[in-house]
């Protein structure tokens, strides 16, 4: 795995959160480095107002992800359904490129997402005309819950980092 990110050596991390209140929405969410060395994000998901999602982004160098094949996530989940995105650039908003990924309640996990798994989407819909990731373009790596199950969630995240050849 070629790093992105490590937690586990790091004592507070860069990142943006962006939940569904930027819409009216009543989700809630943090990420906050744990001591015993990984980053924990977490929070509750509500449905109220028309929400249903909480996320974190985390900035990476630009061009770091240039000829990756896949975007791998060692993580401990609670058994729900997460979402890896990636956006170009260090802008806010615009489209993300998103994999589904599953997680098994309490066990350490390594996902291995292939680049062509992930589909450009833009609040929710499928943009027409935007084509594959770019990986070269890639300048932050997000996380995203929107599962529809209302209630507390937590995943915990060792290592963000990238695969060059094959992936699966």
């Amino acid at each position: 795995m070629n790093a992105l990110l490590d937690f586990r050596d790091r004592e507070d991390v860069d990142a943006r959160i962006v939940n569904d209140d930027v819409m009216g929405g009543r989700s809630s969410s943090r990420l906050q480095c744990d001591s015993r060395g990984f980053a924990t994000f977490e929070g509750t998901l509500s449905l109220e107002n028309h929400g249903g999602f909480a996320s974190v982004w985390l900035p990476i160098s630009p061009g770091v992800m240039e000829n990756a094949s896949g975007l791998l996530l060692r993580v401990r989940g609670d058994g729900r359904r997460y979402q890896a995105r990636l956006r170009p650039g260090r802008r806010n908003g615009g489209v993300a490129w998103a994999a589904n990924f599953e997680t098994t309640a309490g066990e350490w996990i390594t996902v291995e997402l292939a680049m062509e798994e992930f589909e450009p989407t833009f609040r929710g819909y499928r943009p027409r005309g935007v084509g594959p990731v770019a990986p070269a373009e890639v300048g932050q790596v997000g996380i995203m819950l929107k599962d529809e199950q209302e209630g507390p969630f937590r995943l915990e995240i060792e290592r963000v980092g990238y695969a060059r050849g094959s992936v699966n």
